[in-house]
């Protein structure tokens, strides 16, 4: 109990954050391109402490609202801020999802809109990707920052599938992503090979060869669902289990 009530008082205080923010865009406050007050004034202003008001900014950057310049600051991102408002309302059920529940689901989903991306995705899209291919490399050495370019990429391939609704269901799956992913980050223990992997599904994109890009999409879903069990040393028993009888039924390898 004391546990729910802990995650819960964090998922509000981001919240928090993240409604702060959305009333200085919508009252003219904060502009396309500017950016936000210092972190220190800030979380005095919300009278939240820091590491609670960097989640919140985390969160924003990673549903696209935000543009985190390392060495500069916080800028609210250029072009009109998505909050979406159902995904929010949504992130509540998805926490008490378990983890192999969420990449059974993720595999199933991504795959497609890789799929999707290739056949439809335009240079606007390509140039995105290929951005935060090099915003992951340039953060190795930081899974916080690098945790945001992951999520921006995955977000971008679900815009360039052309489907509006299946775009805002991985809306919803981004934003219980980041919450539960922050979480573990910080142990991740080859970030580079996931780059390399984000860089893969990227080329299959460009070239427009969907079942490549699906194929890739899949694979690289494996690899951080294996990747995830091993950030948590703590439940990796029964974890295991879980993942191994998913693995029965949908690992191709398997068969």
């Amino acid at each position: 109990m004391a546990s729910n009530l802990s995650e819960s008082s964090k998922s509000d205080r981001t919240m928090e954050v993240v409604n702060h923010v959305r009333s200085l865009i919508e009252n003219g406050t904060l502009q396309p391109g500017d950016k936000i007050p210092p972190e220190r004034e800030l979380a005095r202003k919300l009278k939240i402490s820091r590491a609670s008001l960097r989640t919140g900014i985390g969160y924003l950057a990673a549903m696209g609202v935000m543009k985190i310049r390392h060495g500069v600051g916080t800028f609210v991102a250029e072009g009109p801020p998505d909050f979406g408002k159902a995904s929010l309302s949504l992130m509540g059920a998805l926490h008490g999802f378990q983890s192999w529940q969420m990449f059974e689901a993720r595999i199933l989903l991504e795959s497609g809109l890789a799929a999707l991306a290739a056949e439809r995705g335009k240079e606007e899209h390509h140039m995105l990707l290929a951005d935060e291919v090099a915003e992951m490399f340039a953060a190795l050495d930081a899974p916080g920052d690098y945790l945001i370019h992951d999520l921006l990429f995955h977000r971008i391939i679900a815009q360039a599938s052309g489907n509006p609704i299946l775009a805002a269901i991985m809306e919803t799956v981004t934003s219980s992503m980041y919450e539960k992913r922050r979480r573990t980050v910080e142990h991740a223990i080859d970030l580079r090979q996931s780059a390399e992997m984000h860089r893969e599904i990227y080329r299959a994109i460009r070239a427009h060869k969907p079942e490549e890009a699906r194929r890739l999409m899949e694979k690289h879903l494996r690899m951080a669902q294996a990747s995830w069990e091993m950030e948590r040393p703590q439940k990796r028993g029964a974890a295991n289990r879980s993942t191994k009888s998913v693995r029965v039924r949908t690992d191709p390898a398997s068969s």
